[in-house]
């Protein structure tokens, strides 16, 4: 065997989503979010095209993150249907996270390669993330609020409008012990077709 599979099946199964109001007010490093990125560009590509891309937000940069999304918010979403506690999350989470990268689709310019597998390709980057996260111990959370969607926050991004932000995944310190969870027995999800 060429790797420890107990470690790499504990390492995925210990996976979990921690959200920014769960965050300790402790900074984590540049070489861990370096490392971060590194490993999501090892996703599996269709076609070798890389189509992620990030847009990191630290510092001060998640006060202008926190800005647009609450101002956007409330210029998209009609009166009647603003929620005060979606509003606060969008205004509150870039703040109390450590660091919050955008994740974006980079379209290809020929399109050979069908969107949704660049999209797939972009969430196996996501999960590459999440799992080096849990192997420093660090928490995040994937977010995919609607106005990501939408061409105001393209060009808040800088991106082309046919690419795509695919989430803000958040990264930060947990400040509660970490989270357990369970799935199905696999016999509940599998079908097994041998003729």
């Amino acid at each position: 065997m060429r790797f420890n599979l107990s470690e790499i099946n504990e390492l995925i199964r210990e996976r979990r989503t921690i959200y920014p109001e769960q965050f300790k007010d402790r900074k984590v490093h540049k070489e861990q979010i370096d490392l971060i990125l590194n490993n999501a560009q090892w996703a599996p590509t269709h076609g070798n095209t890389q189509p992620w891309r990030f847009k990191v937000f630290s510092d001060e940069g998640r006060t202008k993150l926190s800005d647009f999304l609450s101002q956007t918010y409330l210029k998209l979403t009609p009166k009647d249907k603003q929620e005060d506690a979606k509003l606060t999350k969008l205004l509150t989470r870039p703040k109390i996270a450590s660091v919050v990268i955008a994740v974006c689709m980079k379209r290809q310019e020929s399109e050979r390669i069908a969107e949704i597998e660049e999209i797939e390709a972009v969430a196996c980057a996501i999960q590459n993330m999440h799992l080096t996260c849990t192997a420093y111990g660090l928490g995040a959370f994937w977010a995919t609020p609607n106005l990501i969607y939408t061409k105001e926050m393209n060009d808040f991004l800088g991106i082309g409008d046919k690419d795509k932000c695919l989430g803000l995944f958040y990264i930060g310190y947990p400040n509660i012990e970490w989270p357990k969870a369970h799935r199905k027995p696999i016999e509940y999800t599998t079908e097994w077709i041998t003729q």
